[in-house]
């Protein structure tokens, strides 16, 4: 074999040159194949889009569940409860009373107009403002429930006023310290016994009050929950007591 040969013949292991260029590896080069980045690029994108839909619509039925089930938040639109809750104060109501937990007299309820209470509601709100408030992620506001105290239960009679001037229940009269400053417990005298599943409900602010005294007495199945704390403004939050004002009080019969 004469030298120029030997020189074209390959050797054992079948090695290239190193300055033949076909067949480069990429990975060996160090250079990446700008479309494969861009593919990777557009996967992350998209799995991080998917991840935050999903994320977003499972809290959204948590909130949907919470509110149909459990706690709805609300806006108190008037006065008619002052001072224990002020115009524009967000409240927590538990869903959970009337069932499986009763109402107790001194609880401050949210209710269903029974029809006649409010007047019609002028103000449309929009698509999605309405869609917030069904799913539970926007308060309710005032525009077909209301929120009043119990002051008395099915079966009860409730009177105003005694000698003293006070609300009485089944013939103990009450001390109720929630009553707006400066107010009277009633102008309006009245002395009513309670059908059964219903509750007599008033506002704290008397002189400022559409309550049972003009509009009788609320049947059960239209009271959506107790409010127990208030949540907004800070400066306004706590919870709603009332102060064992009706401790005294027994059952009717």
């Amino acid at each position: 074999m004469t030298p120029e040969n030997a020189d074209r013949t390959p050797d054992a292991g079948g090695a290239r040159r190193l300055d033949d260029p076909v067949g480069t590896d990429p990975a060996e080069s160090g250079t990446t194949d700008p479309s494969t980045e861009e593919r990777a690029d557009r996967g992350s994108w998209w799995d991080a889009l998917k991840e935050t839909v999903v994320v977003a619509v499972l809290a959204l039925l948590f909130a949907f569940l919470i509110k149909t089930f459990l706690v709805q938040a609300f806006f108190i639109p008037s006065g008619s409860m002052e001072n224990t809750l002020e115009e524009g104060d967000r409240i927590l109501v538990n869903k959970l009373s009337p069932t499986p937990f009763e109402v107790e007299r001194g609880d401050v309820v949210v209710f269903q107009d029974p029809g006649g209470w409010l007047p019609a509601s002028t103000t449309e709100k929009s698509p999605l403002y309405k869609a917030g408030q069904f799913v539970g992620v926007l308060p309710g506001d005032g525009d077909e429930y209301l929120i009043k105290r119990v002051i008395a239960e099915g079966g009860d009679e409730v009177a105003c006023c005694d000698a003293q001037g006070r609300v009485t229940v089944n013939g103990a009269p009450l001390e109720e310290s929630y009553v707006y400053e400066g107010d009277v417990p009633s102008l309006v005298e009245f002395d009513e016994t309670v059908p059964a599943d219903h509750v007599w409900v008033m506002g704290d602010h008397r002189s400022n009050s559409g309550d049972s005294r003009f509009n009788g007495p609320v049947p059960m199945d239209r009271v959506t929950g107790t409010a127990f704390v208030v949540i907004w403004p800070f400066n306004h939050l706590g919870t709603l007591p009332d102060g064992g004002v009706f401790d005294d009080v027994k059952s009717a019969g």
